[in-house]
């Protein structure tokens, strides 16, 4: 026979879930123009050293059963557009950094309060391109083998502040509020510990940072620029962990009600609920309430800087300028000029055009790999004599192609480099910006180790080269290890990439002086891509558009 309590609890599940149904249909007779949405005065952040007291001994702690912080999705579809939540914001100066630091939005509020769905609703409205996710329950510390068996036996606190790392937590918002790539750890409730892969991610241009306790540390305040706390009615949070826990989680009712009572309400009540008086903002009813939705979107709006054009910043910078001591072009030989003859011939057809390029390809590979390291190394010849020769002073050699084009000249460095690993990076050129933008890389382990010779076949205002610079620092390799290889660049393109990364080797088959208000190259080489892979362009793309992407 079940018990009581469990009764009268299972009776007051029901009756909530009906409550609930009740509240939905008033809600939806009640103008959005009256939906109560608060403006809170917050309390003074700077007189308090850790804004929450210790938890008091006796709580029983909540035991997960699945990890909620696998890796994200890579972007959002929406009914309008898709929204990037992985890989690189296009706002570049010519110093190849962000103009201004990402806008953090931290959103709180307790258990299944709706913080991700006012989340994701925000991106929806807030129509930019780049955003970040980051969920708390990526960062819980890793425990102890004594802690482990605490949590096999649910005896481990999993929401007292101390269960966070809020130090790598802050570390980590911190650099992606710069712009900065960092590492999040992937947690697992199974194990309660950290997978050994952790994800890359990549700053952009808001970020939104969600989390039970996003307002529980007086550092991680400091870095939010608008603080929101979702407001939920106890028994809906109570209906929809019931309705989480038993349909998606196996779990029985008992239980669910046993850990909320024990577990979720008292630190709610705790550790939660006092940090509203810290929020911005309160959004009553959560994901539900479009007016607040809009409000806090008009606001990130007004805060976010217009961002100018990178082309329009890059082509005012550096004009009349000599070009840099870090540029080597090719020696203009009769037999380099006439194969660039050839290749700027409109009229040449595509065998010839692949054959020629494939000859320029070569020697430019050669040309590159004769600016690495080397080190005298003496070998004894079959006669029996010393040679005092060279050999490669480094680790690795790692070719690098931004696709599509620069991927042509892989075979080149594959002919002269035995077992040279690749690396790809995907620069598309948004159609309505003109801003190159990062979707997709695939980079080899430990290339922080290696020199990386990065291959583009034109690159014209230099905005994808810095882009792709820029990925290459933020997975460590060196900028000294660094070697830009194109068959054709523009002066206005040396001079971005050398002003910004000045130890950056770029080595070229030819600089010319122009590019036009569509970003050609004058009097240039057409588009590379499509000429070589045999595929028309429309006549309103322009050189290094869409699939062209080095610009």
């Amino acid at each position: 026979m079940e018990n009581v309590g469990v009764i009268l609890l299972r009776k007051r599940f029901y009756e909530t879930q009906k409550n609930a149904v009740t509240r939905r249909k008033v809600a939806s007779c009640v103008p959005e123009s009256n939906v109560m949405f608060l403006i809170c005065s917050g309390g003074g952040e700077g007189s308090l050293d850790r804004l929450l007291p210790s938890v008091s001994t006796g709580l029983s702690p909540r035991k997960r059963t699945t990890s909620q912080c696998k890796s994200e999705p890579p972007l959002l579809r929406t009914s309008k557009r898709t929204i990037y939540t992985a890989g690189r914001p296009p706002w570049y100066n010519e110093h190849g950094t962000q103009s201004k630091e990402a806008f953090v939005i931290g959103l709180c509020g307790g258990s299944a309060s709706g913080k991700t769905t006012v989340a994701r609703k925000i991106i929806e409205a807030l129509d930019v391109p780049w955003v970040v996710l980051l969920s708390m329950d990526s960062f819980y510390k890793v425990l102890s083998p004594e802690q482990q068996a605490m949590a096999a036996s649910n005896d481990y606190n999993f929401d007292h502040p101390d269960a966070f790392d809020f130090d790598l937590l802050t570390h980590t918002l911190r650099k992606l509020k710069q712009g900065k790539s960092v590492k999040i750890p992937v947690y697992d409730f199974t194990t309660h510990g950290r997978q050994k892969d952790w994800k890359t991610v990549y700053g952009a241009s808001v970020i939104i940072f969600e989390g039970i306790m996003a307002f529980a540390d007086k550092e991680l305040l400091q870095l939010l620029d608008m603080k929101i706390f979702v407001d939920t009615d106890s028994d809906i949070r109570l209906v929809r962990r019931l309705r989480r826990d038993i349909t998606e989680r196996g779990r029985d009712i008992e239980g669910v009600i046993k850990q909320y009572n024990k577990f979720v309400k008292p630190a709610f009540e705790q550790y939660i609920e006092p940090t509203m008086r810290l929020a911005d903002i309160v959004v009553p009813r959560g994901g539900g309430n479009m007016v607040a939705i809009d409000l806090i979107v008009q606001h990130v709006h007004s805060q976010l800087e217009e961002v100018s054009e990178v082309m329009a910043a890059l082509a005012s910078a550096h004009q009349a300028q000599p070009l840099p001591q870090t540029l080597s072009v090719l020696e203009s030989t009769p037999q380099v000029r006439g194969m660039h003859t050839i290749i700027r011939n409109k009229e040449t057809s595509r065998d010839e055009f692949i054959f020629y390029s494939k000859r320029l390809m070569r020697l430019l590979i050669e040309r590159a790999l004769s600016f690495l390291p080397s080190q005298v190394h003496i070998v004894q010849t079959p006669q029996g004599e010393d040679y005092e020769g060279k050999t490669f002073h480094g680790k690795r050699i790692t070719g690098v192609s931004i696709l599509r084009a620069g991927e042509t000249m892989e075979p080149a460095l594959r002919a002269v480099c035995k077992d040279v690993r690749i690396g790809k990076i995907l620069i598309q050129t948004n159609q309505d910006t003109g801003e190159p933008e990062l979707h997709y890389l695939r980079l080899p382990k430990d290339i922080s180790e290696d020199h990386v010779i990065l291959m583009d076949c034109t690159v014209s205002t230099g905005a994808a080269a810095m882009m792709a610079v820029r990925v290459l620092l933020d997975h460590d390799v060196q900028e000294d290890k660094i070697l830009l290889v194109s068959l054709l660049m523009a002066e206005m393109g040396v001079h971005s990439v050398a002003y910004a990364f000045p130890q950056v080797k770029i080595i070229t088959t030819a600089v010319d002086k122009k590019v036009n208000d569509l970003f050609h190259i004058i009097p240039g080489i057409g588009n590379f891509g499509d000429r070589y892979f045999g595929t028309d362009a429309p006549p309103d793309w322009s050189d290094e558009d869409m699939d062209e992407p080095s610009y």
